[in-house]
Parts: C-alpha cells; sequence; structure tokens
C-alpha cells in the first residue's frame, strides 16, 4: 500500500511537471534572468543576493580598488557586493579574483570563481582564504579588489559558488 502511495504521489508530481527541488529551490531566479546568453567577458556585481538590488557594474578587465574615483567600479562599490558574476570566456586568465583588500592583496585573503560556475547568487555563503589573522572572513559585503586569474592562481578551498 505504501507503495502504491508513493508511486501515485511521483505520478502526481511529474504530471504537474513538479519535483521537491522545483518546488523548493528559488535560489539564482534573478541571476538566471540576468545572464547575458553568452560568454562576453564580463564579471559583474551587484549590492544584493541573487542579483538584485543596484549594480554595481560590470568590465572585462580588472580593478585593484572598488572605492576609489577610477576604474570599472568606484567610490560606494566597495565592501558592498552581495552577488557576482562571471561571463567570462574560457581559457588563460578565465577565474576571477576577489580580494578582502584594495590592490589585490593575497595576505587577507580572497575568493575565486570559475567560469563554469557562472555566478555566485548570495557570498554570504562564501568566505576568503585565511587572512594573516586566522580567520575567514564572510566575503559578503567585503569585496574590495579582482583580476581575472587561471585556476592555478588559485589555491585549494579557495572556489566560491
Amino acid at each position: 500500500m505504501r507503495r502504491a502511495v508513493a508511486a501515485f504521489t511521483t505520478l502526481g508530481l511529474a504530471v504537474l511537471g513538479l519535483t521537491a527541488t522545483a518546488t523548493s529551490a528559488h535560489a539564482g531566479a534573478t541571476c538566471d534572468s540576468k545572464w547575458p546568453g553568452t560568454r562576453d567577458g564580463m564579471v559583474r556585481a551587484w549590492q544584493h543576493p541573487d542579483c538584485e538590488g543596484i549594480y554595481l557594474g560590470g568590465t572585462e578587465s580588472w580593478d585593484s580598488d572598488w572605492g576609489n574615483s577610477s576604474g570599472p567600479f568606484q567610490g560606494t562599490d566597495d565592501n558592498r557586493a552581495s552577488s557576482v558574476m562571471n561571463s567570462g570566456t574560457y581559457g588563460g586568465a578565465d577565474v576571477v579574483a576577489f580580494y578582502r583588500l584594495t590592490d589585490f592583496q593575497y595576505k587577507e585573503g580572497y575568493g575565486c570563481l570559475k567560469p563554469g560556475e557562472k555566478y555566485v547568487d548570495g557570498l554570504s555563503r562564501n568566505t576568503f582564504t585565511t587572512s594573516v589573522d586566522g580567520e575567514r572572513h564572510n566575503m559578503d559585503n567585503r569585496i574590495s579588489s579582482h583580476q581575472w586569474v587561471t585556476a592555478s592562481d588559485c589555491r585549494a578551498g579557495s572556489f566560491i559558488s
């Protein structure tokens, strides 16, 4: 009897086009809609999770200080990102390294986003690599610079998702 109920429930969900994950997983819906549809060589950042809120900016280049008055990210962009996207092209320096400090300072931690990952819809679940104080600081609202690197430039445990 239990098998029949389970089979009937599964069949009913299949007929409706639903699954347990489809009805409960909403993360990334806005990021999915903001994906450019092709690898255009850009890194992008938004103020809120799921690529919502203020669009902080995007670039094919690097930026050593998200808080200064030059470069693709400026002023209040520093320490403000809650979601990021990598639509860079595959090959060579196709990974984006996001840094806790300006000028790509490895000593205070970084996190790497592979191109195949596409985006991180919530930086709050990610941490930078270990900093000089021995801590792994949360990445949400803490990015101060970024650059394009190769996957081999990122150490184990530094990849974000």
